[in-house]
């Protein structure tokens, strides 16, 4: 597979730089993968394409405020971007700034002092903190927006889901952005089933795939964990006839991850580890009946998920659709349904 197939055109203009209030006021595109048709309503009627039975899958992960600004002892700024916090509780981050060498220590006001332990790739380093950083964060950290947002997000709460509550994520699972606690309430009561995963994203997340064969591109890792109780909700919905109803490429990938080597009468198991999991076209999903997912970035690899669950034909004739509608794209765009 090349690169190029999964580009297409977006002018600037169709990338949403805030988000709509109430959350689920955003429009909702339901794309059919068995024929490719296509429906157009708005997310806060997702019910009337959800059935009792059906089970609904987040990403409980909670975005932490991981743009943190430092100085180096001859007083340059450095900006130091969180990505990765290691089993020996030193982080892999992004850094900002020139001349970043392993053995420079970095000075926060009102925060740890930082080492630089090694250098990584590009702009990666892994740095260690005199205290643990994360008490510090409220105070010294900064929401770490996409890049492709350019206006200050006035309500940081905005870029965090309702439901998140494990703190870990450089970028926030956005297809969960749409959901509002009555919204939510209102699929239970009607017969919906709710479960939880965790996958803590990372910034990756957002690159583009430069290699020209897809194969070849290294995809990024990312921690992600599937409890007892989760399998348990799994089994049951597969055993009942229900559909499980991934909110999100990230909780697309976690379920996948936990359903690698498991016997097929098992569905899936418990998993907490990283993942490595690149799912493109030709991907035998064995979990994921149905996503819930924003407009993905051209040539990245989240296009590429949703590409290999509905084929790139149909996405890239809804892609097409939504711009002749006028959808908003990407984090804090509008919403598909593809079932």
């Amino acid at each position: 597979m090349k690169t190029q197939d999964f580009d297409y055109e977006l002018p600037a203009e169709y990338i949403a730089q805030t988000p709509l209030e109430p959350r689920d006021s955003s429009k909702l595109l339901v794309l059919s993968r068995k024929d490719g048709s296509i429906t157009h309503s708005v997310f806060h009627d997702i019910g009337n394409y959800l059935h009792p039975g059906d089970l609904l899958v987040v990403n409980k992960t909670r975005v932490i405020p991981a743009r943190i600004y430092a100085h180096k002892p001859t007083g340059g700024k450095v900006e130091i971007l969180l990505l990765r916090k290691n089993a020996d509780g030193n982080w892999l981050a992004l850094l900002g700034g020139k001349r970043l060498k392993a053995g420079m220590h970095l000075s926060i006001e009102r925060g740890p002092q930082v080492e630089i332990m090694a250098e990584e790739d590009g702009a990666n380093r892994v740095v260690r903190f005199s205290q643990p950083v994360e008490k510090f964060l409220p105070a010294i950290g900064n929401t770490p927006l996409p890049p492709y947002i350019h206006k200050k997000l006035r309500d940081p709460e905005r870029y965090q889901t309702i439901y998140g509550k494990v703190a870990g994520s450089a970028a926030a699972p956005t297809a969960g952005l749409h959901f509002t606690e009555t919204l939510i309430r209102s699929l239970k009561s009607g017969g919906v089933g709710y479960a939880e995963v965790l996958l803590h994203v990372g910034l990756d997340t957002f690159a583009p795939v430069s290699e020209e064969n897809v194969e070849e591109h290294p995809i990024h890792r990312e921690w992600c964990q599937v409890s007892e109780e989760t399998v348990r909700q799994v089994r049951a919905t597969k055993r009942g006839g229900g559909r499980v109803i991934a909110v999100g490429t990230t909780t697309v990938r976690t379920l996948e991850s936990a359903a690698r080597d498991v016997p097929n009468d098992e569905v899936i198991r418990s998993y907490e580890e990283m993942t490595d999991l690149f799912i493109l076209p030709g991907y035998p999903f064995r979990v994921v009946d149905a996503l819930i997912t924003n407009f993905h970035l051209p040539k990245s690899t989240l296009i590429m998920l949703v590409s290999a669950f509905a084929g790139w034909e149909n996405i890239r004739s809804a892609y097409e659709v939504a711009k002749e509608k006028r959808y908003r794209f990407y984090s804090f765009g509008d919403a598909m349904f593809i079932r």
